[in-house]
């Protein structure tokens, strides 16, 4: 490794919760002045933690994880590879959590430099993994309430994820990691706010029109119009839409008052950490379960 090795900016996330939309606005953002980047250009921008042509080259060959331990085993190798693979800082997306399993970091800390951290609300973050997963509301309650919440990209590299509360507490309370926090609700409420601190945090002058273009460019009508037009390359074959609605409180219509007040319970230290208002909104709801 090169004496500076820590180039990796962590876009971090439980699944569903707006890392997509982080990185299409900061692709637009960084690209050359009176250009855009689509979505299906994001690869340009930004790389996975899961892209299998990394695996492939630590493994010396095609990988074959044929278990969680091989994938767990092979990613500090694949890390180092990924944060070689650009010159100076770059964006990784990742739905890890921060953890160390069979003495093996999930997320290498030689090769870290900081993290973007974006959390959504667990009400509206099951019915959109539940679709994107194609499992039931209660399914998906059930995955996102397991410690050991585990799944398997469609090249068969497993990625150890967690519950949802610890999956935010892995990543804002790893010791020393640089962090910023972005709520999907506030990048709806005032996204010109949101991405400013964000690229605050990032330690970038911020340029007026830029910014203004960039929020312009990865507005959510903006990328559902592009996936109608061309498609979109992260979609799931069992989705029919990637982007569907990019809106706050869906949940109101998509969940039972048993399946909040579930949601509720198993998560309640971290919505009054996190999102005291919505414990608000849900008590009444979630009462006549």
């Amino acid at each position: 490794m090169q004496q500076n090795s820590q180039q990796i900016v962590w876009l971090a996330s439980y699944q569903k919760s707006g890392n997509t939309w982080i990185r299409v606005f900061l692709g637009n953002y960084f690209a050359p002045e009176g250009q855009h980047l689509t979505i299906n250009q994001l690869n340009q921008f930004t790389t996975g933690d899961l892209r299998l042509d990394f695996f492939n080259k630590a493994a010396g060959g095609q990988f074959r994880g044929k278990s969680i331990e091989e994938s767990i085993a092979i990613r500090p190798a694949v890390q180092r590879l990924i944060a070689q693979s650009k010159p100076g800082h770059h964006f990784v997306k990742t739905h890890s959590q921060v953890a160390t399993i069979h003495d093996v970091p999930l997320i290498n800390p030689e090769v870290t430099a900081a993290a973007i951290y974006i959390m959504r609300n667990p009400f509206d973050v099951v019915p959109s993994f539940a679709r994107h997963s194609g499992l039931t509301i209660d399914e998906m309650i059930d995955a996102m309430c397991d410690p050991n919440a585990v799944f398997r990209s469609v090249d068969g590299i497993y990625e150890m994820v967690g519950r949802w509360d610890e999956h935010i507490e892995s990543w804002l309370g790893a010791p020393g990691l640089p962090h910023h926090c972005v709520r999907y609700e506030d990048m709806i409420a005032d996204t010109r706010a949101a991405m400013m601190k964000t690229l605050e945090f990032l330690r970038i002058p911020v340029n007026q029109s830029q910014l203004k273009s960039a929020v312009r460019a990865s507005s959510f009508s903006e990328l559902r119009r592009q996936e109608r037009q061309q498609g979109f390359s992260e979609r799931p074959d069992r989705m029919e839409a990637f982007f569907v609605t990019g809106t706050s409180g869906g949940w109101r219509d998509a969940l039972t008052p048993a399946q909040v007040a579930r949601i509720r319970y198993e998560f309640e230290d971290a919505l009054e950490k996190y999102y005291p208002e919505m414990m608000d909104q849900t008590a009444e709801y979630a009462a006549t379960a």
